[in-house]
């Protein structure tokens, strides 16, 4: 269960960012290739942050897609998954690029908002 590991780093910079205030909500962007479930997330940050600043934050994880260029045909496509065919020839010789983003885009803090 490697959303263990990502929801300590986000509470560890969740709490940076917040400096000892009420966090009531996060938003995440997490790329696709870290292949990471928002509800899966949402409630593994819950036992994370349960006790610290972040305790009952509302998560909302944006899932940032993989950009995918067929070397065969040219064709470029977006997924939200790691799909090393191409959709339109069914070639493997493909370049992926993106999907790998984790950013703290926001916090809502209560009675006020912090962009990252």
């Amino acid at each position: 269960m490697h959303e263990i590991g990502l929801c300590q780093s986000v509470l560890a910079a969740v709490e940076g960012k917040a400096g000892g205030r009420r966090v009531t909500g996060v938003r995440l962007r997490v790329g696709a290739l870290h292949r990471v479930g928002p509800e899966a997330f949402d409630q593994t940050f819950s036992l994370v942050a349960s006790g610290s600043v972040a305790d009952g934050a509302d998560v909302d994880v944006v899932v940032v897609p993989v950009e995918g260029h067929c070397r065969g045909c040219g064709q470029d496509w977006e997924a939200e998954d790691q799909l090393p065919l191409c959709p339109e020839c069914g070639s493997t010789d493909v370049a992926l690029t993106g999907g790998d983003d984790l950013v703290l885009e926001s916090l809502e803090i209560e009675n006020q908002n912090i962009e990252s």
